[in-house]
């Protein structure tokens, strides 16, 4: 089912995604206050993508069950693309939006580079080395997802995204401060702060 966009002149929406593999709902207000909450059966998971309300100042519930069974991966990319519809219908035309951000993220040892345009056109870079360990947990997070999640929300949410490790070593340090890099970018590229489409074409 396609994202739904509210009727009360909000930015917000929500989306309702099922298939053979996971079952989701994703509500999402982007002048929300940072209340989260996410259900995943991944803790770790969980975590991060609290980040993504908590420093993006939006309200996020995010429920998702999955074959876990099997592997995280379905449940961690399903998620990314049903995220990225929301996102899309509740930024709406992106009339007045300030479009463009970019910050650097620390998280002790870590350093996160990231730079984002809401430019309609899909593109991810991602350039971000872990030492290799998954992340403890029941079960454990494999730092490998992190990157399909990336994919999939920018396809869905046409967006150029950059995403650059500086430096780093722990492997939850590095993964924190890419999803709160994430949402201190998107927080700033949703602003409002103009009255027409930021762009020569008048679309985007």
């Amino acid at each position: 089912m396609s994202a739904q966009r509210t009727d009360d002149g909000r930015r917000a929406a929500t989306v309702a995604r099922t298939t053979s593999e996971t079952d989701i709902e994703i509500r999402l207000d982007l002048d929300g206050t940072g209340r989260n909450e996410a259900s995943t059966g991944l803790p770790f998971f969980d975590h991060m993508l609290s980040q993504l309300g908590r420093h993006g100042g939006f309200d996020l519930e995010i429920r998702a069950t999955g074959d876990l069974q099997i592997d995280a991966h379905h449940t961690v990319e399903d998620v990314g693309i049903a995220l990225g519809e929301v996102f899309a219908a509740a930024i709406g035309d992106k009339a007045g939006i300030r479009r463009f951000a970019s910050n650097r993220v620390p998280l002790d040892e870590a350093l996160i580079d990231v730079a984002l345009d809401l430019s309609g056109r899909p593109y991810l870079h991602y350039e971000v080395e872990f030492p290799g360990q998954k992340i403890l947990g029941d079960p454990p997070f494999d730092p490998q997802l992190v990157e399909e999640f990336w994919r999939a929300f920018v396809t869905s949410a046409a967006i150029t995204l950059h995403i650059t490790s500086v430096r780093g070593v722990n492997t939850h340090h590095l993964v924190e401060a890419t999803y709160k890099g994430v949402a201190r970018a998107l927080r700033d590229a949703v602003r409002i702060e103009g009255g027409g489409v930021p762009s020569t074409k008048g679309v985007l």
